[in-house]
């Protein structure tokens, strides 16, 4: 079965996360592979987060992730990362794919891998 573009484009979800460092990002994103609930993973080290936690304001270096996976599995993804991830409270951010503006088979390509 074929999906129509903006059908295939609505299914992607890039779940944007941070990470204490590129290790601890890497081994989650093979765990999610794996398991076939991601298809990709980006990984960005030297990133620096200011925000404001327990009432202070704090600065540390980060590693940004985005994984992509399909809508279906995005939940299950999130739920995964969750249990992975070495954070009390981990951004994970899930951000859908504008239909219309996706590249029609990097889409598909990201549907088939996390079938």
């Amino acid at each position: 079965m074929t999906m129509h573009t903006d059908e295939a484009a609505d299914s992607v979800v890039l779940l944007y996360t941070t990470w204490p460092d590129g290790a601890a990002a890497e081994a989650a994103a093979r765990t999610l592979l794996d398991e076939r609930l991601i298809a990709c993973a980006n990984i960005f080290p030297a990133g620096r987060s200011v925000f404001r936690w327990d009432g202070d304001v704090q600065a540390e270096a980060e590693t940004v992730a985005f994984f992509k996976t399909s809508k279906a599995r995005a939940g299950a993804a999130r739920t995964r990362l969750t249990e992975l991830h070495p954070y009390d409270e981990p951004c994970i951010l899930a951000l859908p794919a504008e239909p219309g503006l996706s590249a029609a088979g990097f889409v598909q390509w990201v549907a088939s891998e996390t079938r």
